[in-house]
Order: C-alpha cells, then sequence, then structure tokens
C-alpha cells in the first residue's frame, strides 16, 4: 500500500467511525476463506459493515477523531483484527452470538457503544442483551403512560360505582 492509499483508507475508516454509534473488533484469525465469507454474507444482509484492517490503519483512523476517548480500544489492537460497523448497537454482538453457535471464532476483542467500552469476549452476552435506544424510548413511553390509564380506569370505575348507587338509592322504598 502506498502512502496516499493508507490516507484514503483512514479517511474512508473515520468516516465510517465517526457516523456510527457502536463498532466491534473481532478477531477472525484460523477462520477458514469459506468461513469469512459465510460470516460476511449474514453481516451483509444484516446491514453490518465488516472489513479485516490493519491494526495501525484502525488506531490512526480513532487518534484522528479524538485519541483520548477511544485509548482503551487502541489497547486493544493486537493481532488479526476485523471491524463489524453497525447503526443498532447489539445486532452485532446477536450476529456473532448466532453465527458461533459451535465455533470458537470469530472472538470478540472489544467494542464500543456511544461513550462505553466492552473488552473481551466474556462480553458478548452483555453486548446482546443492551437495548437498543427504539426499544428504551418505547419502554419509558410505556411507563409514562401507565399511570395515566390507572387514573383514567381509577375515574371511570368510580363514576360508575357511584352511579350504581344513586340508582340504588332511587329504586329503594322509602
Amino acid at each position: 500500500m502506498t502512502r496516499e492509499e493508507k490516507q484514503a483508507a483512514i479517511e474512508v475508516l473515520k468516516g465510517e467511525l465517526e457516523s456510527t454509534p457502536a463498532f466491534y473488533l473481532t478477531d477472525s484469525s484460523t477462520m477458514t476463506v469459506a468461513q469469512i465469507n459465510d460470516f460476511r454474507r449474514i453481516c451483509f444482509k444484516e446491514g453490518i459493515r465488516f472489513q479485516v484492517a490493519k491494526n495501525t490503519l484502525i488506531q490512526k483512523a480513532l487518534e484522528s477523531i479524538d485519541g483520548e476517548r477511544y485509548a482503551e480500544v487502541i489497547e486493544l489492537l493486537h493481532g488479526p483484527t476485523s471491524i463489524m460497523i453497525s447503526d443498532n448497537i447489539k445486532l452485532p454482538a446477536t450476529v456473532l452470538k448466532a453465527f458461533r453457535k459451535g465455533k470458537e471464532r470469530p472472538k470478540l476483542k472489544g467494542a464500543f457503544i456511544d461513550t462505553a467500552t466492552y473488552k473481551g469476549d466474556d462480553q458478548l452476552d452483555v453486548l446482546a442483551k443492551l437495548k437498543s435506544k427504539e426499544e428504551l424510548v418505547g419502554e419509558i413511553i410505556g411507563l409514562l403512560q401507565s399511570p395515566a390509564k390507572n387514573v383514567i380506569s381509577a375515574l371511570q370505575s368510580g363514576g360508575q360505582k357511584i352511579a350504581g348507587i344513586v340508582k340504588t338509592l332511587q329504586e329503594r322504598p322509602e
């Protein structure tokens, strides 16, 4: 790779990393070409950008964005590295889990989500259980609506009880 090609690759990677809330670093070494191609196909189908990249290119892209913010991620850049970039924060984790059933690779080196860094393959279950922004907003809306619904139903049932009592009193002989 020439210096210009490297700089262009860094700029492309920088643009992708700046525009996404989450990216995952994986180790896909020892996987066969067929396995990597299958994994790429699954990622493409799910809308995840998957690519193998040199650690120095990833490091330079992260440093050009904000080196301090990504310091913990930069520590994970050793050995063969693949990067998974997605707008959905938990989708790469669920794809990794589903693909790895009965397989050892690709292993999760780490993930960066918004401002949090998750290190190590043992974090895969945690990442797969994360809720997306849409799911959290839905839960909050549901929680906010629930007290209002309870108040309305109590008022409606209270009105029916009062109407029943008034009707009973009217029908009662004096």
